[in-house]
């Protein structure tokens, strides 16, 4: 399941599926600023990866929110994982203005990098509890003010676990993006394997 919009030359892509399968320069972790990766989507990388990301990613502990750090991918679709705090401490909930600086941050890194394509999960929506079309509201325009302004890229995937997320994601590019486009199959990423991220 996925659906295309486009803006300003960049596609943006909304999937329902599992974000460590999704073949992009770079996934982002929703991280926290211990670097601890737990549950969620850092636990899931963990999976995949094994613990040495986790060992990697915690020698720039701490890491505020506002601020990411990058390591390299071994086994995932991507090359890189961007770490971006959206929270101080594992398992606390979070803000949308959080959300924001994590989600803004983990786009800065990209532009450094100067990668084409980034993958985003639910920024603070699983353990940080925050609202699904809140949280993909704040993403979407933090995406579209990014590309406003300056990037590398050619294309963002915002990656949904389950169908509210997905259509949380979908009605926030609807917002702020036009003409949608169906895609009945994708390239990008595998059916999901049955985990919960």
């Amino acid at each position: 399941m996925s659906l295309e919009f486009q803006y300003k030359g960049v596609r943006i892509r909304v999937l329902k599926g599992d974000i460590t399968k999704v073949k992009a320069d770079a996934i982002v972790n929703p991280a926290n600023s211990l670097m601890i990766m737990g549950g969620g989507v850092a636990g899931a990388i963990r999976r995949v990866e094994g613990e040495e990301i986790e060992k990697e990613a915690m020698k720039h502990a701490p890491v505020p929110v506002g601020d990411a750090v990058v390591t390299r991918a071994k086994r995932l679709k991507a090359k890189y994982v961007i770490h971006a705090p959206t929270m101080e401490r594992p398992a606390m909930r979070t803000t949308k203005e959080k959300v924001e600086m994590a989600t803004k941050a983990a786009l800065k890194k990209a532009f450094k990098l100067r990668i084409k394509s980034i993958a985003f999960p639910g920024m603070g929506t699983g353990v940080g509890g925050l609202d699904y079309y809140e949280a993909a509201l704040v993403m979407v325009d933090s995406i579209r003010d990014h590309i406003d302004h300056t990037h590398h890229l050619s294309e963002v995937f915002l990656v949904a676990y389950d169908d509210k997320l997905y259509k949380a994601f979908k009605k926030a590019c609807e917002r702020f993006f036009s003409n949608p486009q169906k895609q009945e199959a994708s390239s990008h990423i595998r059916e999901p394997s049955g985990h919960h991220l």
